[in-house]
């Protein structure tokens, strides 16, 4: 059951898509909403941690609706077309400024960033699940996500790399407002509402294409063991069988902290360079900051670790692996906290270490749930790939959610205001501790629970080869 190249790089357009807006939100939606829509920290995060629970809860049941799809393009597939367009104009919709007092735009965030975030499960929950169905070859899986993961940072650093030079580019074109234009100096990203919604827009149009092409390429393959019991069980079975999957329970404790040390830093990256590191810089003819270069740089390195998973973990182990990457971030992330805004190169080699561990985590999650979806079906005859994966999308935006209202919480409770030219000692301490510390301790409870989890390389083969022979005998 092999997968071609092809194939894989269309698996891996799906993500890139899904990625490339995904960065918006957790880079630049928290600074958007403050620096340019104009509400309060506080208030976004209050947003943002309501909106993401909200969506997280119905991650399963988009997951329970994609099992229960039947269609001459398979269960998972035909999200990636039906919901591509969609998926732009909605987002489009969310970075667009109404002409409201701060009540009416609060009021407007909140039904945009939620139908946005329903959107986004449409689509990614069974693009995730996609995984589980396209080969039963634990290692070719490993190989899958890690295509996946590969491409995902791919469209994350042409998010980093076209976004803020497009938001100026607009800016300058479009928006006469001479306020506005002040504020596209070297150390900060132009707060130009005309710019934001028209580069959003590019970033948009090329998320549908790619998942148009994610859609072509793609196949599902695997069938479950027993089709009639598949057909028949209830959803109330299948949470049933999921709650009782100890494995599972384990793996949704360490994703959350996984993704909650990525969005914690990624959510203040933008505030650590406008407000505590102020470079005074901006790169010949591409125009980026010096906090665009931090970015694309994270993103390369991202694609080192990527490009590792699959190896190293197919000859040392998933688990071990996983846990090793985790306790070097947490240790090169700490290190941040002692930095001053003239140790600009050794953050740049420390966002280089950081990145390749965070790279490297998370394809091996992905991999691990499709273990567990393995794990479940020989022990219940059901396979739930999609409402199995749509619980590791849940630990995704749960992570994001809790560390993305957290930056907005914590900056608010350090006293940082949005307006101010100048923060205080206070503020600028706050924004310290969630690039290095913080982050940090979410790494430790990942690594915690992965100390549990049962599911060792020798396991995994004996339950795949004993799904292989039970398919073999109907």
């Amino acid at each position: 059951m092999n997968v071609a190249l092809k194939e894989k790089i269309g698996y891996g357009f799906g993500d890139m898509a899904s990625s490339m807006f995904w960065k918006i939100f957790g880079m630049y939606l928290l600074f958007f909403y403050t620096k340019v829509f104009g509400i309060s920290p506080a208030a976004a995060g209050t947003m943002f941690m309501l909106v993401r629970i909200f969506d997280a809860v119905n991650d399963p049941l988009m997951g329970i609706i994609a099992d229960r799809t039947h269609t001459r393009w398979g269960k998972y597939r035909p999200y990636l077309l039906w919901f591509a367009i969609p998926f732009a104009l909605v987002g489009i919709t969310t970075f667009y400024t109404p002409h409201l007092d701060e009540t009416g735009r609060l009021i407007y965030a909140y039904i945009t960033y939620t139908l946005m975030m329903v959107v986004y499960t449409t689509v990614n929950v069974p693009y995730a699940s996609l995984l589980g169905v396209m080969s039963a070859n634990p290692k070719q899986r490993n190989t899958l996500s890690s295509y996946r993961m590969f491409f995902a940072f791919i469209g994350s650093f042409i998010t980093f790399m076209l976004l803020q030079p497009l938001v100026d580019f607009f800016a300058a074109v479009f928006d006469s407002d001479a306020n506005l234009m002040e504020t596209m100096d070297a150390t900060s990203i132009s707060r130009s509402p005309t710019g934001w919604v028209l580069a959003v827009a590019v970033i948009g149009v090329i998320c549908a294409g790619l998942f148009f092409l994610c859609f072509k390429l793609t196949r599902e393959r695997v069938k479950p063991v027993d089709e009639e019991k598949n057909k028949n069980t209830s959803v109330k079975e299948d949470i049933k069988n999921l709650f009782r999957n100890t494995p599972w329970w384990i793996l949704m404790v360490s994703g959350i902290g996984a993704l909650l040390f990525n969005a914690i830093r990624d959510g203040v990256a933008l505030f650590y360079f406008a407000d505590y590191i102020q470079v005074n810089y901006k790169m010949p003819y591409s125009g980026w900051t010096m906090a665009t270069v931090y970015l694309l740089i994270g993103q390369a390195a991202n694609m080192i670790g990527v490009a590792l998973a699959a190896p190293l973990s197919n000859r040392f182990g998933k688990k071990q692996t996983y846990m090793v990457a985790l306790s070097l971030a947490a240790g090169f992330s700490a290190v941040f906290f002692i930095l001053t805004p003239d140790d600009i190169l050794w953050i740049l080699l420390l966002q280089i270490l950081v990145s390749v561990c965070a790279g490297y985590v998370l394809p091996l999650l992905w991999s691990m749930y499709a273990d567990i979806v393995d794990h479940q079906e020989l022990k219940t005859n059901r396979r739930a790939t999609g409402l199995i994966f749509s619980s590791s999308s849940m630990s995704q935006k749960i992570g994001s959610a809790v560390g993305v209202a957290l930056t907005g919480w914590l900056l608010a409770a350090f006293g940082y205001y949005q307006d101010a030219a100048v923060q205080t000692g206070s503020a600028i301490l706050g924004v310290r501790l969630m690039m290095s510390w913080l982050p940090a301790a979410s790494c430790v409870l990942a690594i915690v629970a992965m100390i549990f989890y049962p599911l060792s390389e020798k396991k995994v083969k004996k339950i795949t080869a004993e799904l292989e022979k039970r398919r073999m005998a109907k």
